[in-house]
């Protein structure tokens, strides 16, 4: 999981500017540190205010969760006295990107704790948490990978990967739409992700951790059958194929958490139903990650275990197949 720290720029930007010498005027008492006595009143900033004002409060709700403050996290999610998801939540649809930034930082922040995942993405304010990430990925904000990791954060909750996955926002009023036939579903909104970024996305770009971190979500919505099914009537498994097909970086480069192994972990969850092992079969997929079966990590067994589950030829296998059963038994300690 990510946690940020929000760098000082007033402190990284502050220039002294060369003026004839007056008499200096009082400094300014420094800013006193946000607590959590003060949330009620930064809640009621983000709600009624814009702007800056908004922005300001938004950044002292950051402060509370930032790294130095990581026991403020679990209180001011789990404790009942304050709904602080609903305001950040609020503050992901502004058009002033500080604001909208800062929120998606302290969003991410609060989906760290393991006691705050079922709040974020199941309670009372989950629709809102779970509909802003959704539409800022859908938007392309420059926030987007900060919006799936968030979600991915959640979504290691496994009570709530079907919930996610079937987040289809519809107009007040409206009748509930699949996600397949929504287009602002967030199901939709990741295939368009993966569908409409570059070959071969310059990495580092947003873009690039845009489309990394959704590999990242997918890789834990697949896990169940019923989201399978969904994904694999989508364009997603042929992306992720495309991402093996065209690294130019050999296995034993890919570090943990790269494009490359959350794509062959999504391959591998896919794999294992049969309502989507279809569509990776479609897309060539055992022809695209045999070659990585010869590596002996970790990639070359999950390699090996998807060509089994997407019923390779024994011949396929290295050594005509016989480390595979080792390796399965291998893998199976390893995910």
């Amino acid at each position: 999981m990510v946690s940020f720290r929000r760098k000082n720029k007033e402190a990284k930007e502050a220039t002294e500017a060369k003026v004839e010498k007056k008499p200096e005027a009082p400094k300014a008492a420094p800013a006193k540190p946000p607590t959590l006595d003060d949330i009620p009143e930064l809640i009621e900033t983000m709600l009624n205010e814009k702007g800056e004002k908004s922005a300001a409060a938004t950044k002292r709700i950051y402060e509370l969760c930032d790294v130095g403050h990581k026991q403020n996290r679990v209180p001011m999610v789990c404790s009942g006295k304050w709904d602080v998801l609903t305001p950040l939540a609020k503050c992901l649809t502004q058009e002033s990107g500080d604001g909208r930034h800062l929120a998606c930082l302290a969003l991410n922040n609060l989906s760290i704790p393991t006691e705050n995942k079922r709040v974020m993405a199941l309670g009372p304010a989950s629709k809102d948490v779970i509909g802003g990430l959704c539409k800022v990925i859908a938007e392309d904000k420059q926030e987007s990978y900060l919006c799936c990791i968030c979600l991915m954060n959640l979504s290691f909750l496994e009570a709530s990967i079907t919930s996610i996955l079937q987040h289809s926002p519809v107009a007040d009023g409206k009748s509930a739409v699949p996600p397949l036939e929504n287009a602002e579903s967030l199901l939709r909104v990741l295939e368009k992700l993966l569908t409409n970024s570059p070959a071969v996305p310059k990495s580092g770009s947003g873009k690039s951790e845009g489309v990394r971190w959704a590999c990242g979500l997918i890789k834990n919505l697949a896990k169940s059958e019923e989201n399978a099914a969904l994904i694999g009537k989508t364009e997603i498994p042929k992306c992720v194929v495309e991402n093996i097909r065209a690294t130019t970086a050999p296995p034993s480069r890919w570090t943990s958490n790269s494009l490359e192994d959350f794509s062959l972990f999504v391959i591998l969850n896919l794999a294992q139903w049969p309502v989507s092992k279809e569509a990776l079969v479609r897309a060539g997929a055992v022809d695209v990650i045999k070659p990585i079966m010869a590596e002996g990590d970790l990639q070359g067994l999950k390699a090996t275990m998807a060509c089994a589950f997407l019923d390779a030829e024994w011949s396929t296998f290295p050594e005509q197949g016989g480390p595979a059963a080792k390796s399965v038994a291998e893998l199976m300690t390893n995910i």
